[in-house]
């Protein structure tokens, strides 16, 4: 009977930048579902108030897309999150920048 190899791999940790990147979109999320309650509150009479919020969200994304990106240079972790966090962002980001070159 043929000798079978039996692999144990260590567990890494996630990348902390790419964890951050990750609560950074779901951040971003949140702020556009609640600039959106708050523009169908006051009858789409909200404009500073969910301009603000939109600015901050929208920063926010590109922030948390950079923070993704800069956890890909730290060793001995794994990367799963930090995908998810860089492409999360990234599509937030883009959905912004059309939401607002559709209002000007």
């Amino acid at each position: 009977m043929a000798k079978r190899y039996r692999y144990a791999f260590a567990q890494q940790k996630e990348a902390e930048k790419g964890v951050a990147s990750v609560w950074i979109a779901g951040i971003s999320v949140f702020l556009f579902l609640a600039a959106v309650f708050i523009s169908f509150l006051m009858e789409g009479n909200g404009g500073v108030v969910v301009g603000g919020i939109s600015v901050f969200a929208m920063l926010s994304s590109v922030y948390g897309f950079l923070q993704g990106l800069k956890s890909f240079s730290q060793e001995h972790r794994s990367h799963r999150v930090s995908i998810v966090g860089s492409i999360a962002n990234g599509v937030i980001m883009v959905g912004w920048l059309g939401l607002f070159l559709i209002g000007v």
